[in-house]
C-alpha cells in the first residue's frame, strides 16, 4: 500500500471520522475476503465506498474489467483518486445512500455490491437507504458484502428481518489491522422498501 493512500485516509478520517470508520485503508487480507466469492462473471459489479481502492483492485484481480465496476464513494478526495486510479471504472461523488433515486444500473443488473461503508456508524434510516438502494438494482441470487470490525453482522438481526434479508459470515481476515469479519447479505424474495 503506498504511504500517499495513508496520508489520504488520515486526512479523511480527521476531517469526519464517522464516514470513513478507520484510521487506515483495509488491507489486502481484507480485500481477499469480501471478493473471494466474486468471480469475472460477477459483473457489472457496485463497490460502495472504495476509498482508496484496495477491494477495486481485488476485483480486478478476479477478472472483472474497469468499465464494469461502478465506485460510489462519499469523499471529494476519495473520489478523485479513484477516478485517476481507475479511469475506465465509473466513479461517481455522492452519497450512497442516495441510490434508489439514480437510475444507474437499467438493463444490466448487479451482480455483486462490495460496501466498505461503515455502517456501525450510520442511523438504521440510512442502512436501511443503502440497503434498499443496492438491492434494487441486482440480480436474483446476487449478494451484497459487507465486512465489520465488530463481533457480529453490522446489520441487527430485526433489521434483517424487517427487510427480508439474511446474512451469515463467509470469513475473517485476521491479518487485516484491525482483524475483520465479512458477510454476505442475500435476500429471501422479499421486497426492500425505497
Amino acid at each position: 500500500m503506498p504511504s500517499s493512500d495513508l496520508l489520504h485516509f488520515f486526512k479523511a478520517w480527521i476531517a469526519d471520522p464517522k464516514y470513513v470508520g478507520a484510521i487506515a485503508p483495509s488491507g489486502n487480507a481484507l480485500a481477499e475476503v469480501i471478493t473471494s466469492e466474486i468471480s469475472r462473471t460477477s459483473g457489472p459489479v457496485l463497490e460502495l465506498g472504495p476509498g482508496t481502492g484496495v477491494f477495486t483492485e481485488a476485483l480486478l484481480n478476479k477478472g472483472l474489467r474497469q468499465e464494469e465496476l461502478t465506485l460510489i464513494e462519499y469523499g471529494s478526495d476519495f473520489a478523485r483518486l479513484l477516478h485517476h486510479r481507475f479511469p475506465r471504472a465509473r466513479v461517481l461523488w455522492m452519497d450512497a445512500s442516495r441510490l434508489a433515486h439514480h437510475g444507474l444500473f437499467e438493463g444490466a443488473p448487479l451482480g455483486a455490491v462490495v460496501s466498505g461503508i461503515p455502517l456501525l456508524n450510520l442511523p438504521p434510516r440510512k442502512i436501511i437507504r443503502i440497503l434498499s438502494g443496492s438491492f434494487r438494482y441486482m440480480r436474483p441470487g446476487a449478494a451484497f458484502y459487507q465486512f465489520t470490525y465488530g463481533p457480529r453482522c453490522p446489520i441487527s438481526r430485526p433489521m434483517l428481518d424487517r427487510l427480508g434479508l439474511k446474512a451469515s459470515p463467509v470469513g475473517r481476515a485476521i491479518a487485516n489491522v484491525p482483524p475483520a469479519s465479512v458477510y454476505p447479505i442475500t435476500g429471501r424474495g422479499v421486497r426492500l422498501p425505497i
